[in-house]
């Protein structure tokens, strides 16, 4: 398969959390395991893949990338893309391109499917990248984003003490207002992508919202501590202390401590079919 080894831009857009950094291999193995049964069920749900033409767009570590190439077969063709493309084997079953979403034109297609996940809530450009993915569809083909709606608190479901509750709150508020939003990302977008859609003329809209108990040492409790290896520096401008983020790294591994992962808003719209 074939991949771009272009150099980054110099002016790319700053990332809080850099495929670059050590976690990020880890990362992407919280996420898969959190997220791909819920994003597997909803492209499912599209239809017979045979043959479709299938954009991955922000592939990370490629598990939809593999699991849509098995789906669309030797007839189909898959393209995962990534800023950075580190975690994306340039001999898997799929084509993989170095891109970016927001300075380059969105790969040509047209696209049968196009899928994204975790991507566009961290880009100031959502709304009119969201514009050209529409237009890069076939008629009838469809789009699918994926983003957590994390401005809903509550996500403490039992904790060894209350103080330990409190300390996982305040973590999640400080990434919530200020680390992530340092970065460009807007926590609301999940709940706007239908909106959105709407607004782009498509049809056969439909979101799924999706979340469930994690346990410390598992993989949604497991992302806090990711989270804080790859953005500890914006913890600590934020007003956190080192001694904070050392215990939610432990906690993050505590089975008593049990997390709610984050609402994943799962939209799906088609681009209308043409008629003659």
């Amino acid at each position: 398969m074939t991949a771009s080894t272009e150099p980054d831009a110099p002016d790319a857009p700053s990332y809080v959390f850099d495929n670059d950094d050590p976690e990020a291999a880890d990362r992407h193995g919280y996420l898969a395991e959190i997220l791909d049964g819920q994003t597997v069920q909803r492209l499912s749900g599209l239809g017979d893949l045979t043959g479709r033409r299938c954009l991955e767009i922000g592939a990370g570590g490629g598990s939809i990338a593999h699991w849509l190439a098995h789906a669309a077969g030797p007839a189909g063709r898959v393209l995962a893309t990534d800023i950075n493309t580190r975690y994306l084997s340039p001999d898997a079953d799929f084509d993989v391109l170095r891109h970016d979403l927001v300075s380059e034109p969105v790969p040509e297609g047209p696209w049968d499917v196009i899928h994204a996940r975790l991507v566009l809530l961290h880009l100031p450009q959502r709304r009119e990248i969201l514009h050209r993915l529409t237009a890069a569809l076939a008629p009838g083909g469809a789009l699918v984003l994926e983003d957590f709606e994390t401005t809903f608190r509550k996500s403490v479901l039992a904790a060894p003490t209350p103080e330990c509750a409190e300390l996982v709150d305040t973590y999640h508020r400080v990434l919530v207002e200020h680390v992530l939003p340092a970065h460009g990302n807007d926590p609301t977008w999940a709940g706007q992508v239908y909106a959105a859609m709407l607004a782009e003329g498509m049809t056969e809209l439909d979101t799924v919202v999706y979340a469930r108990s994690w346990p410390g040492g598992t993989a949604g409790a497991l992302l806090i501590a990711a989270n804080i290896a790859q953005a500890r520096e914006g913890f600590l401008a934020a007003g956190m202390s080192d001694a904070q983020l050392d215990e939610l790294q432990r906690l993050a591994s505590d089975p008593r401590l049990v997390v709610r992962g984050p609402l994943t808003y799962s939209t799906i719209g088609r681009r209308p079919a043409e008629h003659p």
